[in-house]
């Protein structure tokens, strides 16, 4: 992740000290290295509402103000700070200030008087890892809103997929890998002939006066991992009646290509007396 040389150069950028001389010195050095956007305020009080209004990616401020001194300008910064994240560079003439700006979250200091290659070079770097930030945080956030809309796409396609499924076929059906029933959607119970509440399972299933060849044969196309398509079943009940079913089937691999089981449909096609 890289920025361009204009990104940086068009960056938002408070000047705040309360004197006149320190901030015109400070506005000729930006200006000359090329900086387009550069607002300065000699009145403390007025930093929260201009941060508030353009969302600066850097100030400058001066430690030493009347009113409110750079120490509570940041403590009042940190109170509408979204991102928890001040950047601000701190002035100060006073080295044993440094320590305290840092802690009260500016992220670097410039000493007075300025070297003005210091005060460049602190600068840039500054407003280069800000910028990153900035991209990384809206990159993130893009990526959260796009994970969000592809997880609705998904449940609404789930949902469409399981309304044609419900409309298209008497039952829905998965079995694990060793063909134990793990979903059964639908009537199958009742259309089958089973009384148990939960999922049949294969010794259900192999239960009854079904057509053992036919049962056989679907038993071993899934031994062998073979899809299945309108499989013929039939089954004779109690009162000497024939249901007939039509059942298909694919098997399911997990991400390694490892069986997991196979998962299908069925309907009952007629009956015969």
């Amino acid at each position: 992740m890289t920025l361009d040389p204009s990104d940086i150069l068009t960056a938002r950028i408070l000047i705040v000290d309360d004197q006149q001389s320190s901030v015109c010195l400070l506005q000729q050095l930006l200006a000359g290295a090329g900086y387009t956007n550069v607002t300065a305020t000699m009145n403390s009080r007025e930093v929260c509402a201009l941060h508030q209004e353009s969302d600066y990616d850097l100030i400058l401020l001066d430690l030493h103000m009347p009113d409110m001194d750079g120490f509570e300008v940041m403590a009042a910064l940190q109170g509408i700070e979204s991102e928890s994240y001040l950047p601000v560079i701190v002035l100060t003439a006073q080295p044993s200030h440094k320590l305290r700006a840092l802690q009260s979250g500016a992220k670097d200091f410039i000493s007075k008087p300025f070297d003005l290659l210091e005060v460049k070079t602190r600068i840039h770097n500054m407003l280069e890892v800000r910028l990153l930030y900035r991209r990384l945080e809206n990159y993130n956030k893009e990526l959260e809103r796009t994970v969000q809309e592809r997880t609705a796409e998904l449940r609404a396609s789930e949902a469409r997929y399981r309304c044609l499924t419900e409309l298209a076929c008497d039952w829905y059906w998965e079995q694990d890998e060793i063909g134990n029933f793990t979903k059964v959607t639908g009537p199958v119970l009742e259309l089958l002939g089973l009384c148990k509440k939960d999922a049949p399972s294969e010794d259900d299933i192999a239960g009854g006066c079904w057509d053992e060849i036919a049962r056989l044969e679907l038993k071993a196309r899934i031994a062998a991992r073979q899809p299945f398509l309108d499989f013929p079943l039939s089954r004779i009940n109690s009162d000497g009646s024939r249901r007939q079913y039509h059942v298909s089937g694919e098997p399911m691999f997990n991400h390694f290509c490892g069986y997991i089981g196979y998962r299908g449909i069925g309907v009952e096609r007629f009956i015969l007396n």
